[in-house]
C-alpha cells in the first residue's frame, strides 16, 4: 500500500456533517452573504471551516471533534459556524455548487493554502484570526479557537502591531507562535529570528523548545545554533534529535530548487562542493540523501536503486520508521533487482519493530510476496489486516490479501 509520510489521519471517506443534534451546529442553506448578515444582526463572530473532500485531517475533525458535546457547548453560542468546501467533485450537491464562486474567492482572498484552515471573522465580516491544521482533541481546538475572542491573541491584531514595529521580546515570541499556528511560516520565521537575536542563552530548555517549533532556514540563527552545538541540543532535550533537525533543514531548503519545473539537471559535483563548504561533517550524508530524493522525485528508478542502497548502507541506522517504510515501499514498487528488494525487506522489518504499524507490516508482506515467499506474505498480511481499525485501510489490505491468495501481482511496475 502506498504510504504518505505526512501528518494525516486516515478516516472513512465521507462528506462532513453540516448539522447535528449534538456538537457544533454549522449553518445550512445560507449563502456567504446571508451568513455575514446573520453574524452582524446577532453581533457574533464567524468561524469558517475551510476544507476539502480529500483532506484526512479535515475528516478527523468532522468525526472526532465537531460532534462532541464539549465542542457544541463552547462554539454554538459564541460563533456563527460555517463550512466551505474548497475543492470540487463530480458528486457535489446543489448547495455546494452554489458556493463555488464564493469558495474560490475565499481561497484566493484569504490565501488558504493548507487544510483544514479555520478563518475567524468579526461580526462586521473583518478577518481577525486564523488557525491551520487539525487538533488532536476538542480541548485543544477550543484553546486555539479562543484566541479569536481575545484581541491580545488574535493573529491579525498581532500582525498589525508587528507591522507597526513592535520589537518587544515577549511580543516577538508570542507573535511568532501565533503566526506559526496561522501557517504564516515566513512571518513566523522572521519574527522568531528577531526574538532569538535578543536571547543571551540559546541553550536553556525553554529557548531550545521554542527554536524547534519554528520554521528554520540554513541562514538563520536557530539553524546556526543547532549546527554549532548539536550535542548540547540533545543534552537539553534529553534525546538525540539535533542531527535529524540539521538534515531536514538542509533537505527542505535544497530539494525544491532542484526539482522545480525550471531547474536544470542536477550538477552533483557542484552540490557536493556546496555541502562540504557549508555543512562540513554533514556534507556526505546530505548529498547522499538529496540524491535519493531527487531520483525518487524524477521517477528515475535506474539511478534511484544504487543511490538508495548506498544511502541505507551508510546511514540507514538513523532512519525513522516512516523513512524505512517509504524507501522499502518505493523499492518494492519500482526496482526489478531482487537483490535490492531483499535489502528493502530488512528496512521494512525494522520499520515496525517498535511501532507495530499495520501499514508498515503490509509493506513487509508485499516484499515477501514479490520475493516468492507467498505463505509468509499471506501470514503477515493477515496480521496487518487484524491490526487495522480504519475501514479504508481494511478494504485495501483485504484486496491485497485476496490477490496474494490468487497468485496475482500486488505491484504495478516491474
Amino acid at each position: 500500500m502506498k504510504k504518505i509520510l505526512f501528518l494525516a489521519f486516515l478516516l472513512p471517506a465521507c462528506f462532513p456533517v453540516w448539522a447535528q443534534e449534538t456538537g457544533m451546529h454549522f449553518e445550512k442553506g445560507l449563502s456567504w452573504t446571508e451568513i455575514k448578515n446573520r453574524a452582524k444582526a446577532e453581533n457574533k463572530p464567524i468561524l469558517m471551516d475551510c476544507f476539502t473532500t480529500w483532506c484526512g485531517p479535515c475528516k478527523y475533525m468532522d468525526a472526532k471533534v465537531f460532534p462532541t458535546e464539549e465542542a457544541g457547548a463552547y462554539f454554538n453560542d459564541k460563533f456563527i459556524l460555517a463550512k466551505v468546501q474548497l475543492d470540487t467533485t463530480k458528486t457535489d450537491n446543489d448547495e455546494i455548487k452554489k458556493w463555488y464562486q464564493d469558495a474560490h474567492d475565499i481561497a484566493t482572498d484569504y490565501k488558504v493554502r493548507a487544510y483544514p484552515t479555520y478563518l475567524f471573522f468579526s461580526p462586521d465580516g473583518e478577518l481577525i484570526h486564523r488557525a491551520v491544521g487539525s487538533s488532536v482533541d476538542t480541548k485543544t481546538f477550543v484553546t486555539r479557537a479562543s484566541a479569536a475572542l481575545d484581541p491580545s491573541r488574535q493573529y491579525y491584531t498581532l500582525l498589525k502591531k508587528y507591522q507597526d514595529g513592535n520589537t518587544s521580546p515577549d511580543f516577538l515570541k508570542s507573535f511568532s507562535l501565533a503566526a506559526l499556528d496561522a501557517f504564516e511560516l515566513e512571518t513566523a520565521e522572521q519574527a522568531g529570528e528577531k526574538y532569538l537575536n535578543t536571547v543571551a542563552d540559546m541553550y536553556t530548555k525553554d529557548n531550545v523548545e521554542y527554536m524547534l517549533k519554528l520554521p528554520r532556514k540554513t541562514t538563520g540563527k536557530a539553524f546556526a545554533t543547532v549546527l554549532a552545538n548539536p550535542s548540547k541540543i540533545d543534552e537539553v532535550m534529553g534525546k538525540k534529535i539535533a542531527d535529524q533537525l540539521i538534515m531536514n533543514t538542509i533537505i527542505n531548503e535544497k530539494m525544491p530548487k532542484l526539482v522545480s519545473k525550471t531547474a536544470p539537471p542536477a550538477d552533483w559535483a557542484a552540490i557536493e562542493a556546496e555541502m562540504k563548504d557549508k555543512y562540513a561533517s554533514y556534507a556526505d550524508e546530505a548529498t547522499s540523501r538529496i540524491k535519493v530524493l531527487y531520483f525518487q522525485n524524477k521517477k528515475d528508478w535506474t539511478n534511484f536503486q544504487p543511490v538508495v542502497v548506498d544511502y541505507m548502507a551508510k546511514y540507514g541506522a538513523k532512519a525513522s520508521p516512516g523513512e524505512l517504510n517509504q524507501y522499502a515501499w518505493t523499492v518494492f514498487e519500482n526496482c526489478p533487482d531482487m537483490n535490492c528488494v531483499t535489502q528493502a525487506l530488512d528496512w521494512s522489518k525494522r520499520s515496525f519493530e517498535t511501532t507495530n504499524n499495520p501499514l508498515f507490516i503490509d509493506t513487509y508482506a508485499n516484499i515477501l510476496y514479490k520475493m516468492g515467499k507467498k505463505d509468509d506474505a499471506i501470514q503477515w498480511e493477515e496480521k496487518a489486516l487484524a491490526l487495522t481499525t480504519d475501514e479504508n485501510s481494511k478494504k485495501s489490505l483485504g484486496d491485497t490479501l485476496d490477490k496474494m491468495k490468487k497468485g496475482e501481482k500486488t505491484w504495478k511496475n516491474d
